[in-house]
């Protein structure tokens, strides 16, 4: 073979080089970059099978011309001792007159042919290194899209899972996120919500799924285009995928109707939502800042007679005619259920029958104990209920003249009622001290501001006994706190249930608590008022 045709020759293989790297750049959809450098990984490894594992062999192809050079590596050192990695200074100087002890050598190697272990071996790296980009392009690519909708043609399905090809990645629809009773089969289009992406040992890993509640609002978003251009927004979503679900929205502009817009012309917006869902039907319903009209909104299409609202429990009593209440409630607790998931409050529903003779329970309640404390007749604790007294404090602490001025009574009758009621609860306090002494109760817990009698016996039972157990509780030991699941609200109750005390309010007094026992200063605003009762106090001494 003359000169010439073995140039040619050379310069077909280095080009070829070039030509792979194009081709599998284009194919995986990666930098060109990386296949070069994958490339030249792997025809090092496959050199250092010919000169030795520990040889430090770098391969360097010229992406212009293809041309590879081979070199190893080596480390300019005073005294050798592992002649594959170093070399000594005056050797290295043959090379480059300015090498010092500490410099890095490139000692030109002459190019060989592989092996076929060795060209196996170097493709094995190159695949590696091709996949590895390919992982880590997809992840880069769909990590942020979390929260959007895409599409794809399914490309498997196993054991109920559904595998759909993103055309630049490979997404899966688990069992539990797919619609009931809903079938894919292989060659059908998928479009689904892209809710997480993980890394996995495997390659990265995209989930979707079609019962989430913002799949529902993203379909919105693309067959309204109100939603997309800002000026409806969806406030909130509950799905029962498959059957009904409930979509809060707003508008922006007052001219225009946000349910009108989700609903289109003859319903040709919600209709192509509604047919993606496989017939699930949908309830639009306008969200609104007061959580006791968005509550009645959110129970449509039944009516509310009345709304009660508990603001420190999260929870709302609803009352609704009788005829009302099937609807209210929903086939199997549906409609309650999914206003409850769309409001974030727990919704309790009465028809008006129900809320009548629990009044009257509570009336009769309350007349028994005005009569059992105030030894007083029917007549008289059924009058004090009428008038909205709820307790004897109440009644006790009341300004005279209010009590007077019940029909029937008259000054003297209301002192005297007053009298006892502030008898009874003097009883009932040395009672409840006795109790506490005996549950081994500290006196120093009355210091808490906030702390009643009634309260220490409570914290007794529940093994809070110090000022320092006080201050070693947590809001949610006192109040209670309620736990949500798959849309069902579970309630734990506190150790101080039943006294009517707010968040803040149990906040407060663990903090008291914990200034009592010298584990925080108490703020300044305290410390001066702690200060100037106590110069108070030295005065009247």
């Amino acid at each position: 073979m003359t000169k010439r045709s073995e140039r040619h020759v050379v310069s077909a293989n280095r080009l070829e080089l070039l030509q792979i790297a194009d081709a599998v750049a284009r194919e995986k959809s990666i930098d060109r970059q990386i296949v070069v450098d994958a490339m030249q990984d792997a025809i090092a490894k496959a050199a250092r099978s010919r000169y030795g594992a520990e040889t430090d062999v770098h391969a360097e192809i010229n992406t212009k011309t293809g041309e590879l050079r081979l070199a190893r590596h080596l480390q300019v050192v005073d005294t050798v001792e592992n002649p594959a990695i170093e070399i000594t200074v005056d050797e290295a100087k043959r090379h480059n007159p300015a090498a010092q002890a500490g410099d890095v050598i490139a000692d030109p190697l002459p190019p060989f042919d592989f092996g076929r272990i060795a060209a196996q071996s170097a493709k094995q790296v190159i695949v590696q290194k091709v996949r590895e980009a390919e992982r880590d392009r997809q992840y880069d690519e769909y990590k942020d899209r979390i929260g959007e909708i895409v599409n794809g043609a399914v490309k498997r399905v196993e054991y109920g899972n559904v595998f759909v090809d993103l055309g630049r990645g490979e997404a899966i629809i688990r069992r539990d996120e797919m619609i009931p009773r809903e079938t894919f089969k292989v060659g059908d289009r998928a479009r689904a919500y892209v809710y997480d992406v993980r890394r996995e040992p495997r390659g990265p890993q995209i989930f979707l799924s079609r019962t989430h509640p913002q799949f529902m609002a993203k379909l919105f978003g693309q067959e309204v285009p109100e939603i997309y251009d800002g000026i409806v927004e969806v406030k909130a979503v509950a799905r029962d995928p498959g059957s009904r679900a409930k979509i809060a929205v707003i508008s922006r502009d007052s001219s225009i109707d946000p349910v009108g817009a989700c609903v289109g012309m003859r319903g040709s917006r919600v209709q192509a939502v509604v047919g993606e869902l496989q017939g699930e039907k949908i309830d639009i319903i306008p969200w609104s800042p007061d959580i006791a009209t968005f509550v009645v909104n959110a129970l449509q299409p039944a009516e509310v007679a009345k709304v009660v609202l508990d603001e420190e429990a999260d929870k709302i009593e609803v009352v609704v005619p009788d005829e009302q209440l099937s609807l209210a409630i929903g086939r199997r607790g549906q409609n309650v259920r999914l206003a409850s998931q769309l409001t974030g409050w727990d919704i309790d529903i009465l028809t008006e029958a129900e809320e009548s003779e629990r009044r009257q329970k509570e009336f009769v309640s309350r007349t028994d104990i005005f009569m059992n404390a105030l030894n007083v007749d029917e007549t008289v604790g059924q009058l004090l209920a009428s008038e909205g007294f709820r307790t004897v404090e109440e009644v006790a602490y009341v300004d005279l003249g209010e009590l007077a001025s019940i029909e029937g009574f008259d000054e003297d009758t209301a002192t005297e009622i007053q009298t006892r009621a502030q008898d009874h609860l003097a009883a009932v306090e040395a009672e409840l001290d006795e109790k506490r002494r005996s549950l081994g109760v500290d006196d120093a817990l009355r210091d808490v501001e906030g702390v009643t009698t009634s309260m220490m016996v409570a914290l007794g039972e529940n093994d809070v006994k110090t000022v320092e157990d006080l201050a070693g509780c947590a809001t949610d030991d006192l109040v209670g706190w309620t736990e949500r699941k798959d849309g069902e609200a579970t309630r734990h109750s506190g150790y101080l249930d039943g006294f009517d005390l707010s968040r803040q309010e149990a906040e407060a007094i663990i903090m008291s608590a914990r200034v009592h026992a010298g584990w925080v200063e108490a703020p300044a605003e305290e410390a001066e008022a702690e200060a100037e009762a106590e110069v108070d106090e030295a005065g009247q001494g």
